[in-house]
């Protein structure tokens, strides 16, 4: 689901979607609603709605353990079958049956299943977005695992996953990735088509850097958290870099935020750490605090957060996979630390030093400004569209 724009995800298809609009093209939107992103259609913004002629069609994602165990009999790919559905193949067959199209956009591999139906009822060029090289992140998740059986698990989840997309990657007539990785990535593993490299951009307009509330100094890490990669990385964080941090700043505060926090984090009792939650409003959360970490040792494609932190004037610490993508230059618009020994050090530069720490802020909001406006990636991406047209 496109919107509300609450995650990283939602956020990339909203703003896409908004920067085609604003390129003068005519855009139709339809959805998979759910359980894990759900909302009720008549609860959308009603201006969205009608600019987008937005449809949706809720299918149960959700991991069944006994789906998921039968799924061991099978060489299916239990990641893509979850987004399977006929209804929502026939909606898909009824919009292609009514209405004439340029371009089908598929966002994310997760809709892929439904090219064949596609081809079959339209002519119309097929773009996959891809927002990440989806199997390389579900190996890593596999390599990083201590658990013999979850690692076992995640093994067969990357494998049959792999198998899937390698399958389907010259099954489209262009892809657009959000890294120069990602691409490189596809071609290395034998994609032919067209390629593209679309990054997340932003509205800079509607990101209004405020410090007159922010808590310096304050620690501060914001993503959903039903994202395996995203809870991994904090429960590192947590148990290497923050008990370390707190021996010699004691009375620096971390806060966590994001929506769908587990069992462990909203029970856990450690010093100075304020598990928050989902926020209401992302950016007064972020202009609250200081300092942005972005622990990941999984995961791909381009954290969406990253550039929301920069466009907010934020010091932002993260892992180099956390800031695939990013064209950052280390040290001035971001600080990498790739280890528990790395990021304490460079925790500790920001904390005792202000000066610093405002500075590399300073420049993350440049950054922003200059490689990540969404109108000038939209028209790069419209301008793809009428290549391959």
């Amino acid at each position: 689901m496109p919107f509300p724009p609450k995650d990283g995800g939602s956020i990339a298809m909203n703003i896409l979607t908004d920067g085609l609009l604003k390129c003068g093209n005519e855009v139709k939107v339809l959805a998979i609603n759910t359980p894990k992103h759900f909302i009720k259609e008549e609860n959308i913004d009603r201006d969205y709605r009608k600019k987008t002629g937005f449809k949706s069609v809720f299918i149960n994602t959700s991991v069944k353990p006994v789906d998921a165990l039968l799924n061991l009999f099978s060489n299916k790919s239990y990641n893509i079958i979850r987004f399977y559905s006929k209804e929502f193949e026939e909606e898909l067959i009824k919009i292609m049956n009514t209405e004439v199209f340029d371009i089908v956009h598929l966002e994310t591999l997760w809709v892929a299943p439904y090219v064949h139906a596609i081809r079959k009822h339209s002519k119309a060029i097929i773009v996959l977005r891809s927002q990440n090289v989806e199997y390389a992140i579900w190996e890593r998740l596999a390599e990083a695992a201590s658990n013999p059986a979850k690692k076992w698990y995640l093994k067969l989840l990357a494998k049959r996953l792999k198998k899937y997309e390698l399958m389907m990657l010259n099954k489209y007539d262009g892809i657009a990735t959000i890294t120069d990785i990602d691409a490189l990535a596809f071609q290395k593993i034998g994609c032919t088509l067209p390629i593209i490299t679309i990054p997340f951009g932003i509205d800079i307009s509607k990101y209004n850097e405020d410090k007159s509330n922010m808590e310096f100094s304050s620690v501060f890490h914001i993503g959903a958290m039903d994202w395996m990669p995203n809870a991994d990385g904090i429960k590192w964080f947590l148990e290497n870099v923050w008990k370390q941090i707190q021996t010699n700043y004691p009375n620096d505060n971390l806060y966590l935020a994001g929506r769908n926090m587990p069992d462990w984090l909203t029970q856990l009792k450690m010093q100075n750490v304020s598990v928050v939650g989902e926020v209401e409003d992302s950016h007064q959360f972020i202009n609250s605090k200081s300092i942005m970490i972005v622990p990941l040792s999984s995961g791909g494609g381009m954290r969406v957060k990253i550039i929301e932190g920069m466009a907010l004037g934020k010091t932002i610490i993260s892992t180099s996979i956390g800031a695939e993508g990013i064209e950052y230059e280390n040290g001035k618009d971001i600080l990498i630390a790739n280890t528990a020994t790395e990021f304490v050090e460079a925790l500790e530069k920001c904390l005792s030093n202000k000066s610093y720490s405002d500075a590399v802020a300073h420049n993350a909001r440049i950054l922003a400004e200059t490689k990540y406006d969404n109108l000038i990636i939209c028209k790069k991406l419209t301008g793809f569209y009428e290549q391959l047209i």
